[in-house]
């Protein structure tokens, strides 16, 4: 994507509508996740959150919005600024609302014309039917439809700040295009936490950097690839500095050597010297750590079984026309190395079709025909996009426990603490429940659980949401070497590239 659209930085020399002056902040007791925090947002600048999983992005918005308190250190909003954010995730609780009143919702007064601000807030985010979708429940429709919703909830206030949290997960890449579209001619302020580099090329004035490691906050104007080469050269800068420091040290030490064995006046000279390499010392800096990415792994395959592992005789899909569900024939045989992607627009079926096979209910209200043979004591691995397999109350160690116990009959605690290292779960992380963590450390606990499991189908559903750039590569080098059956959705088109894919169904067709 072009940068050609994106204002000049001269415009944004005007006041702060943001400032955060010696931020602190943590969860429970030694759990720090910002110390003495320092930035500043100018009014209609486009800012970029970026850092590791875990390193505390959402919690700089919750700090905007009010829902997180800091330790020590102000916050300052301008005075009367509107604030308004898209979640990452649909509420549960809100599912069974119709869409008219789930737009309600965003208002503290009733809005006399709500109905006309939906239908042109739903063109915004590409969400147009012939029908009229206002009466439909948030549960009819699909995770790529609700993640259009969840933004245009944020997009209809028309706020002053407009927070908008991984706004790219489960969109298309017409959804993703529409978006684009609209940041690059938003007139207001915009903060936006996302991993999808292409897409904050796009659009974006300045990085705010979360640095997991001294927990501080690094300020850049421009967009992602100049924080790449900033960071990389400020890196190469330190090591030459330190690499002349230490053999100026080196050679002061030498000298000190040498005049000390002299003895007499000489002893005073080396005593000098020793001092002038101590404080050189002192000025030899720590370089600047890099985002930890998980280690390169695989996930093993049942092996014990043989023949047709999957076969699906039939399916049904959401026509985007009539939005009726038609019912299509197939003949898919999936068998070990066989690896199947469903591609297709939003909401034509294909998380739906996912939850079919694996047996879970459907979200859907709308019946599914689904005719899907699994062979017998086959270990079925599930990445679903809203980690709803997994329990939220369990602890990571519980949740990686229970799948240890269930394949192999007993604990191996030592694989299971290794596991979990390999994706960047240490000691602090392991006993913590998985509803307290990030959106991106439930990622790195579902690939945990399916390295545990070994599984002989593995279904994946956008398994790049909310993960680390970083970590991309090599979970898709990881996929691409899984030697068992695997059906396999996902709108990036750059991660699906670098996976062995065997066959394609496209459900749109």
């Amino acid at each position: 994507m072009s940068n050609n659209n994106r204002s000049s930085k001269t415009e944004f020399s005007g006041e702060t509508i943001i400032r955060f002056d010696d931020v602190s902040f943590e969860y429970g007791q030694n759990k720090p996740i910002l110390d003495e925090v320092g930035f500043t947002v100018r009014k209609g600048t486009k800012i970029t959150i970026m850092g590791q999983n875990g390193a505390g992005k959402t919690t700089i918005f919750g700090l905007i919005l009010g829902d997180n308190k800091p330790e020590s250190g102000e916050i300052h909003i301008t005075n009367g600024a509107t604030i308004a954010t898209a979640r990452q995730v649909m509420h549960r609780s809100d599912l069974d609302l119709s869409v008219r009143d789930f737009f309600a919702k965003c208002f503290k007064e009733k809005i006399y014309d709500l109905d006309p601000r939906i239908d042109e807030i739903l063109e915004v985010v590409n969400l147009h039917s012939k029908h009229d979708l206002k009466d439909r429940l948030l549960k009819t429709f699909s995770g790529g439809q609700q993640a259009r919703l969840l933004l245009a909830s944020a997009l209809i206030q028309d706020p002053d700040i407009l927070l908008l949290d991984e706004p790219t997960n489960n969109l298309d890449k017409a959804g993703i295009e529409h978006l684009t579209d609209f940041l690059i001619n938003y007139k207001k302020t915009c903060m936006v936490i996302s991993h999808d580099a292409e897409f904050l090329n796009a659009f974006t004035h300045g990085v705010l950097y979360l640095d997991v490691h001294t927990k501080k906050v690094e300020q850049y104007v421009g967009d992602y690839k100049d924080v790449v080469e900033q960071i990389s050269a400020r890196i190469d800068a330190e090591n030459r500095e330190n690499a002349r420091l230490g053999k100026e040290i080196q050679a002061k030490k030498e000298q000190a050597n040498m005049f000390a064995m002299k003895g007499g006046q000489m002893r005073l000279v080396a005593k000098r010297m020793r001092e002038k390499a101590e404080e050189l010392s002192e000025e030899i800096v720590d370089v600047r750590k890099e985002d930890k990415t998980i280690k390169p792994f695989g996930i093993p395959a049942q092996m014990d079984v043989i023949g047709d592992i999957l076969k699906i005789s039939s399916y049904s899909v959401m026509s985007p026309k009539t939005h009726k569900l038609v019912k299509r024939t197939c003949d898919i045989k999936l068998r070990r190395k066989q690896h199947l992607l469903l591609s297709g627009p939003n909401g034509i079926g294909k998380s739906t079709l996912l939850e079919k096979i694996v047996g879970a209910q459907p979200t859907s209200i709308s019946p599914v025909n689904c005719e899907v043979e699994i062979a017998p004591a086959v270990r079925v691995g599930y990445y679903r996009q809203d980690f709803s397999m997994m329990d939220f109350n369990d602890t990571v160690y519980q949740s990686l426990e229970k799948i240890v116990r269930a394949t192999q009959g007993r604990l191996v605690e030592t694989e299971l603490r290794a596991v979990a290292a390999s994706f960047l779960i240490g000691a602090d992380a392991i006993h913590t429940k998985i509803g307290s963590l990030s959106e991106g450390q439930k990622g790195l606990v579902a690939f945990a659980r399916l390295v545990l499991l070994r599984p002989g189908l593995l279904i994946l559903d956008e398994p790049t949401n909310h993960i680390n750039f970083r970590h991309l590569p090599i979970i898709a080098k990881a996929l691409d070497e899984y030697e068992g059956a695997m059906i396999l959705v996902s709108h990036v088109p750059e991660f699906v590239k670098q996976i062995r894919i065997d066959e394609t169904l496209e459900l749109g067709k």
